[in-house]
């Protein structure tokens, strides 16, 4: 895997809602990870460019990172 974060393309966040309660996604490229904005508040991880949208692979708020 390359130390360097890799970008998601905008096109593909408009896409993209939570899994769990259908809210908005929020890309952190810092952390590596899509945030939903919605009721939820998971954070779904980003592996090698690729979201990990699986309810059972997010984290939720209350989660350490």
């Amino acid at each position: 895997m390359s130390s360097q974060a890799q970008e998601i393309s905008s096109e593909l966040l408009d896409l993209l809602a939570c899994p769990a309660c259908k809210g908005d996604i929020e890309y952190d490229q810092e952390n590596q990870q899509l945030i939903c904005t919605g009721e939820c508040r998971r954070r779904y991880p980003i592996r090698d460019g690729i979201p990990v949208m699986l309810i059972g692979e997010a984290k939720m708020p209350t989660d350490k990172p």
